[in-house]
């Protein structure tokens, strides 16, 4: 659909909440990787508005009212494994209660009144997690004849920093549409991933070793999807903004306009 206007004649940037990727980040005001997602949001046409992982959850809720969208980020932590009923792995990160919790009241309240989410890595696994699903906790132990993920899994003397891989997606679905060639490269900085799919979430990308890398919502038409890949540190890549760009798009369709013709969130 194209873009809501205001009285100038200027597309709305629909405000697109991104939590805060650790409790520890937000504590010391270290920004530099969460500026990747700011910075591929406004590119895309949104603005991104920081979310606190520390606000009471009174202060939470009535902020996510004010916001049309959702960016939940990747993370050095992992997700709570007893939030799927299994032990914490001795490969396991460690963990961030307040990430967790906010990343839920995100999706509590994004579902409920059909905003749309971006979810990212550590994102989308809590996507998986909080659908019922669970995770593979160390690919690297649990699945040894996989491929690299991420720079834990580089070779002694390789250089730090996101390896590639190749990927595969389901045509017709969302991501295989935005990419339309059905196959291509990722970047890849993890080492979990999805195992069993949660409830309502279908898997619409494979990495060449069958590693999980994307799933879509079909609970219903709400733009959900999630991606175990980092587009926002693709700047330049046509199918990483494509991504972002029709995550904006739904994020302003979720705007409305009062009688005077004034911008109004349907929440």
């Amino acid at each position: 659909m194209p873009p809501a206007e205001t009285s100038g004649k200027q597309p709305v940037r629909p405000r697109v909440g991104i939590p805060w990727r650790t409790s520890q980040e937000e504590q010391e005001g270290s920004r530099q990787k969460l500026d990747y997602y700011f910075q591929a949001v406004r590119k895309a046409g949104g603005e991104p508005v920081e979310v606190s992982l520390r606000q009471p959850s009174t202060i939470l809720r009535e902020q996510l009212n004010g916001l049309d969208g959702f960016v939940l980020p990747g993370s050095p932590a992992d997700v709570d494994p007893a939030r799927y009923g299994a032990p914490k792995h001795k490969k396991a990160n460690e963990l961030d209660e307040n990430r967790d919790a906010t990343d839920i009241a995100i999706l509590d309240h994004a579902i409920h009144e059909a905003k749309p989410v971006l979810a990212i890595c550590y994102g989308c696994q809590l996507l998986n997690v909080y659908l019922q699903g669970t995770l593979i906790q160390d690919i690297r132990s649990e699945r040894p004849a996989s491929g690299p993920h991420g720079s834990t899994d580089l070779p002694p003397g390789a250089v730090k920093g996101d390896v590639e891989h190749g990927a595969a997606f389901l045509p017709g679905s969302r991501l295989g549409t935005l990419n339309g060639a059905g196959q291509g490269t990722i970047n890849s900085s993890h080492h979990q991933a999805i195992d069993q799919p949660g409830k309502n979430l279908r898997v619409t990308a494979k990495a060449t070793d069958g590693t999980i890398e994307g799933v879509e919502w079909n609970g219903d038409s709400n733009w959900i999807v999630g991606v175990q890949w980092h587009p926002e540190r693709m700047a330049g890549d046509p199918f990483a903004e494509r991504l972002f760009a029709d995550f904006v798009a739904a994020a302003r369709a979720h705007l409305s306009r009062d009688a005077h013709g004034a911008v109004v969130r349907k929440a």
